[in-house]
């Protein structure tokens, strides 16, 4: 919305088969200054009863600086043709891009088109290793990863004009689990180690003294061979302490000289459940955020958030999130950005690219599928399709993996399909490490009682968990620690704690004792000195008086 008009038009367009790049001029044709926003759709080919797609679709986007009447600005827009691709689950399993005709939209809202380009694609590209290769933003290809997620319902297809619409709206008659997904239901009472552990796993060292500090780290890949004799210092207590007892802070080890570093709550800003001396600015929520289709004003409220934790001397901030609007009834719409992934995918990228850039470890969350906050430590099962899972859901955190850099996640308290997320390998090692490329901290959501019976720490370190979000310290929350699969567990999300640890502003904090409580027992000790040299001086003097008299 403006208090002017604006005219825009396509002057520049080119196709090259791998990128596609244009411009677009903007012109205020009103009277008043202002910024207008320039969006590019597309719309693919769809082959009726094939790989589902939307007709419209938005990939870019960028805003005018601001315009005064009659001026205009040039806004170079450029993607990728793999970021057009569709998940396909059903026949190839992976990302593909189909043949056929794409148009190329500038739009002024997603149903009114100013002007338009088009382009066409001789054969499909396969994004997988036996055909054209992984998306160049990928580690590795992706492939079907939650095929146990759909439920074995019915989705909504566009085939022959949307002939099974009546059907999949109408309201659902059976609320009854499959036996299937009760015997693959995920909890403590469920959870087998044996399905996870070697048999010949050998119990790594600990408490080794290689002379290396984490300061050392900074800036190393993680998988550099001194990463193996940093973690061969950590004791059994420090890696159990770092990881259990993980609520609103990463715990000191002082085996590697870590130093303990805070972590804060507030999507929209930084504050604190437990210490009302850390609070920052309370800017506006995330869906305002995407609202202003700002990428730099995201940005910004990210460092700005970044400059305050260091003021703060806050470390990880429980942040932003970025959940899809699934729901209008859902109970953290504030919380989230849009219910339109690219806008979540670019306001969640800019913003968490500012805050890490300023040495914050970002917790994004709720990772993922989190859409109910009504009975959320019931372990609710959210049913998707693979396609819908990676092209609306997971798009936002991709952004702020991929671009922003971040060094954290906080999982959620739902279960994908039957399995929980903070347990789900799938998710937490495949995709989010695999394949986007992520390391760093991966914490639980609250661990609430209610929850107790489905939040196994056991369970989560073997599937990419690497702390507990404990209120209570965290006490008996790991068992077996005499099995080597529980210690390399153990070792593995310490290692990704630490990762994060060497990268943030933690690397700013005093280990041990502060330097101002050495000056003032250093102080202490010199007035002591003075006191009892004086005090000598007066009994000396006493007595040469008294042996004179």
């Amino acid at each position: 919305m403006s208090y002017t008009t604006f005219e825009k038009k396509i002057t520049d367009f080119s196709a090259d088969g791998k990128t596609v790049a244009m411009e677009v001029e903007v012109t205020n044709t009103g009277d008043t200054a202002g910024k207008d926003v320039v969006e590019i759709y597309y719309t693919p080919p769809y082959y009726n009863g094939g790989l589902e797609k939307a007709s419209t679709n938005l990939i870019e986007y960028e805003k005018t600086e601001l315009l005064e009447p009659g001026k205009s600005q040039t806004i170079a827009i450029t993607f990728d043709y793999e970021d057009m691709a569709s998940y396909d689950e059903a026949v190839n399993q992976c990302y593909v891009l189909e043949h056929g005709e794409y148009e190329v939209t500038l739009n002024s809202d997603s149903h009114t088109v100013l002007d338009s380009e088009k382009f066409s694609l001789d054969k499909d590209i396969i994004y997988n290793e036996e055909n054209d290769g992984a998306r160049s933003s990928d580690g590795t290809a992706a492939v079907n990863q939650f095929e146990s997620a759909d439920g074995g319902v019915e989705y909504l297809s566009r085939a022959d004009g949307f002939a099974n619409y009546e059907k999949v709206t109408a309201a659902p008659d059976n609320f009854e689990m499959t036996k299937e997904q009760k015997e693959g239901y995920l909890s403590k009472a469920t959870y087998d180690a044996s399905k996870y552990d070697a048999e010949d796993a050998k119990m790594p060292t600990t408490g080794a003294d290689n002379g290396l500090k984490i300061q050392d780290m900074a800036g190393l890949d993680y998988n550099d061979e001194k990463w193996d004799s940093l973690l061969d210092q950590l004791t059994l207590d420090e890696m159990l302490t770092m990881v259990q007892d993980g609520g609103f802070h990463l715990t000191a080890s002082e085996s590697v000289n870590n130093p303990e570093s805070t972590a804060c709550d507030g999507p929209a800003g930084i504050s604190s459940n437990f210490n009302s001396s850390i609070s920052g600015t309370a800017f506006p929520p995330a869906v305002l955020i995407a609202a202003t289709w700002n990428k730099e004003l995201a940005y910004q409220r990210g460092a700005q958030v970044g400059k305050e934790c260091n003021e703060l001397q806050v470390t990880g901030w429980y942040g932003p999130a970025m959940n899809t609007h699934r729901s209008a009834f859902a109970g953290r719409n504030f919380e989230y950005y849009s219910e339109d992934s690219t806008i979540a995918y670019f306001a969640g990228a800019n913003e968490v690219k500012g805050a890490t850039e300023q040495g914050v470890m970002c917790y994004i969350k709720h990772f993922a599928l989190n859409d109910q906050e009504t009975n959320r430590t019931a372990s609710i099962c959210t049913y998707s399709t693979e396609q819908a899972i990676r092209e609306i859901y997971l798009k936002a955190f991709e952004g702020a993996v991929k671009e922003g850099g971040s060094l954290a996640v906080m999982s959620s308290f739902n279960s994908i399909g039957t399995e929980w997320a903070g347990a789900n390998k799938a998710l937490l090692v495949t995709v989010l490490r695999e394949e986007w490329g992520f390391h760093g901290a991966v914490i639980t959501d609250a661990m609430d009682p209610l929850a107790d019976f489905y939040m196994d720490l056991n369970c989560g370190i073997r599937n990419g968990l690497t702390q507990g979000l404990s209120m209570t310290g965290g006490d008996g929350l790991i068992t077996n620690t005499e099995d080597a699969n529980t210690v390399l567990a153990l070792r593995e999300a310490a290692h990704e704690n630490l990762y994060a640890s060497a990268n943030s502003n933690a690397m700013n904090n005093e280990t041990g004792m502060p330097d101002w409580v050495k000056a003032f027992i250093a102080a202490d000790i010199i007035l002591a000195a003075i006191l009892i040299a004086g005090e000598i001086l007066v009994m000396r003097n006493y007595k040469r008086k008294k042996d004179e008299a």
